[in-house]
């Protein structure tokens, strides 16, 4: 069974490394060109992976270009990860690995379709979210699922913790089913879509902090897109404060919030 891995991000190159420290081998490491999403939460680079496990690196600008497609064709390869990548591979590409393709996505599918699921779990204030590994299809994560597992979440996990757990999560997961997708012996099973829901994309100016919202409104922002992300921040005059870490009070404090007060604790002055 041979096998190819596209990946640009952190969770996708701990899973590479996952496959070689259990005994595995990739015939292909797919990844961005260098100059591309150099700004990109996580972003990483294969070639020192790849050259230390002597595997042939494309770097592509994107996975549906006929670059990829050939050379999928001519590493006849069987199975194809994409892993941490925001491109949706299409169906000339999911139909070229033989076997197909398979992804990871930090939420129990099929909850949480779509972007942004690590801010988004906390933003949510969600008890409980997880990582699924799944086969891919033309849809945003709709295909059939190989395997799940969950991640507790309190009232002070920020997106640094929950990118680790997850980060840990793509690793069990590689582990727990690299030989059954070898031995092509994995059991798909279909998503309820009954239970469905889709989560939209953020951007960084989603995190602004407003004087009209609550403390916990806030507190959650803070730690849904500190690091790796590009963290909340709150504007006065002409300079803008980054807050990567913080703590409220309903007394006192720095920012004036609805219902108290915003104090950060790390943070950089902007302007």
């Amino acid at each position: 069974m041979k096998m190819a891995f596209a990946t640009c991000v952190q969770l996708g190159l701990s899973c590479i490394e996952e496959i070689y420290r259990i005994g595995g081998e990739l015939d292909l490491l797919i990844t961005l060109k260098d100059e591309k999403a150099k700004n990109k939460s996580g972003r990483i680079y294969l070639d020192e992976i790849a050259h230390k496990n002597n595997v042939p690196l494309l770097k592509i600008n994107n996975i549906n270009d006929q670059e990829v497609i050939e050379t999928l064709i001519d590493h006849e390869i069987d199975w194809l990860f994409i892993i941490g990548w925001s491109q949706i591979a299409k169906k000339a590409v999911l139909e070229t690995s033989t076997k197909g393709c398979i992804g990871m996505h930090p939420t129990l599918l099929p909850v949480g379709r779509g972007r942004a699921a690590i801010p988004w779990a906390i933003l949510k204030g969600l008890k409980q979210t997880g990582v699924t590994m799944f086969k891919l299809d033309e849809g945003v994560d709709t295909g059939d699922i190989i395997g799940q597992g969950t991640i507790d979440l309190d009232k002070n996990t920020t997106a640094t913790e929950l990118y680790k757990k997850v980060d840990d999560m793509h690793i069990t997961l590689i582990s727990k089913y690299w030989d059954d997708i070898v031995k092509n012996s994995i059991t798909l099973t279909k998503q309820d879509e009954a239970k469905a829901t889709e989560w939209p994309g953020r951007k960084p100016e989603d995190g602004e902090i407003f004087n009209t919202i609550t403390m916990d409104e806030a507190d959650k922002m803070v730690r849904a897109v500190t690091n790796p992300y590009p963290g909340a921040f709150y504007k006065y005059g002409h300079k803008t404060i980054r807050i990567w870490s913080a703590k409220t009070d309903a007394n006192k404090g720095e920012i004036k919030l609805n219902d108290g007060y915003l104090t950060p604790i790390d943070y950089e002055i902007e302007g």
